[in-house]
């Protein structure tokens, strides 16, 4: 129980300070200049997408979900939404995208979380077995991106728009 309220609040603390983060950005304008940056590459909008996609994936290895969600994809969000991309698709995306990059090396911190719990498994076996998975996973990303009904169906009938 204690180190659930430890974890808990940790998780708390970092949403807070993100926020904070977030503001302060904001505040000082460079948020406003990150999405005129993405909006005015010379690609079209799925373009834009994919650049934001690898963006994520990179972010992905040295950053935990906690820091990509709260920080990152909050200065991300302006400029998805100037591009008039579906949020929901967008944060189904970002989720898969970080899942995947989470099971990449050269990080691949999902790797070292199943080595600690099974500590006989060789790390190079681990990464073996994850990249059929990886391989699965990046084909379900790029269906996603080419045709958003795969996550949006169950919205739309749920909600009736």
């Amino acid at each position: 129980m204690i180190l659930t309220a430890q974890q808990s609040s940790m998780v708390f603390f970092l949403a807070v300070a993100s926020n904070i983060f977030g503001a302060v950005f904001t505040r000082l304008g460079s948020a406003t200049v990150m999405t005129e940056t993405l909006v005015g590459l010379p690609l079209p909008p799925l373009g834009t997408m994919l650049v934001i996609m690898v963006l994520i994936f990179l972010l992905g290895w040295p950053f935990e979900w906690p820091a990509i969600v709260f920080v990152f994809v909050p200065m991300l969000q302006p400029a998805m939404i100037a591009l008039q991309f579906d949020q929901l698709w967008f944060a189904t995306l970002i989720a898969v995208n970080l899942q995947t990059a989470f099971l990449s090396p050269p990080v691949a911190m999902a790797a070292y979380y199943l080595k600690a719990v099974a500590p006989q498994w060789k790390l190079k076996d681990i990464y073996w077995g994850m990249a059929e998975f990886m391989v699965l996973q990046v084909a379900g990303l790029l269906l996603v991106i080419l045709y958003p009904p795969i996550a949006l169906w169950f919205p739309q009938w749920l909600y009736g728009k």
